[in-house]
């Protein structure tokens, strides 16, 4: 863990990531709803809000479209992932090095790492390699913290989220991203056991804008300092006023119901 305050991917101490990998993690399903955000250049626009502190997507999007936003959007290069398709114990290939994703103009890496699983020691290892190398580049590491595999039931219980975002603390990510436990209660016992480390709630699946809101605002005064969202804002019809809300219970740490009524 290195002080990342003054990194490109922090506003106020804060992180909001706008991700969009799912391209590769889960198919063109996610776009069935919203066909247009199949043209990542829709997404990037979005993710010029100022709200979005970072956005992340793997090496060909990256390569095809960062170019035209370098100015107005920081890079989150997630450099592993792997298609719905594969039906074996949970795992990632790594798609795209740390050097190259220096060379494109990243801001940060992002790597997922699936604790439990039966690939969990080799993971780690590659984990490792990558770490080291984004110190290299005074790039922040960001660890998809996803404990997940045959062995595991229940991969969103407290005590295995508060388990995940220790282990990325422990292997020297600079921001954990975990999903919600459950509760506010658990919640910050996983940011009570991530020490000083940054960690940000995922956004998971599609709900309500006052579901979701909600969900966020529990997080952040939990001890959450930020969020990692992909569908809960490209699949509405209206991502920036998502966005402006996100904005308010973030940043100023407003209710959902005030952010939703300004």
């Amino acid at each position: 863990m290195i002080p990342i305050d003054d990194s490109p991917i922090v506003r106020d101490g804060k992180t909001l990531i706008l991700a969009m990998d799912h391209g590769l993690e889960h198919g063109p399903t996610d776009f069935a709803d919203v066909p247009e955000k199949l043209d990542p250049e829709t997404v990037f626009e979005t993710a010029t809000h100022d709200a979005v502190t970072a956005m992340a997507v793997q090496k060909g999007i990256a390569e095809g479209y960062y170019p035209s936003y370098e100015d107005d959007v920081n890079l989150l290069a997630k450099l592993n992932g792997t298609s719905n398709m594969w039906m074996g114990e949970p795992d990632s290939s790594i798609n795209w090095s740390v050097d190259y994703a220096a060379e494109v103009g990243a801001d940060a890496i992002g790597f997922t790492v699936y604790s439990g699983s039966n690939h969990e020691v080799e993971m780690y290892e590659e984990f490792r390699k990558a770490q080291e190398k984004a110190r290299e580049h005074d790039l922040p590491v960001v660890m998809w913290s996803y404990p997940r595999g045959q062995g595991l039931k229940n991969d969103t219980k407290p005590g295995t989220i508060a388990y995940a975002s220790r282990i990325a603390l422990e292997l020297g990510a600079d921001i954990a991203k975990v999903k919600y436990p459950g509760s506010p209660e658990a919640m910050q016992r996983a940011c009570k056991a991530a020490g000083d480390m940054n960690v940000v709630m995922s956004g998971g699946s599609k709900t309500s804008d006052y579901e979701f809101l909600s969900t966020v605002e529990a997080a952040v005064n939990a001890g959450c300092t930020g969020l990692a969202v992909g569908r809960n804002v490209w699949q509405r019809d209206d991502p920036t006023r998502l966005l402006d809300a996100l904005e308010k219970v973030i940043y100023e740490e407003e209710t959902a119901d005030a952010a939703l009524e300004d």
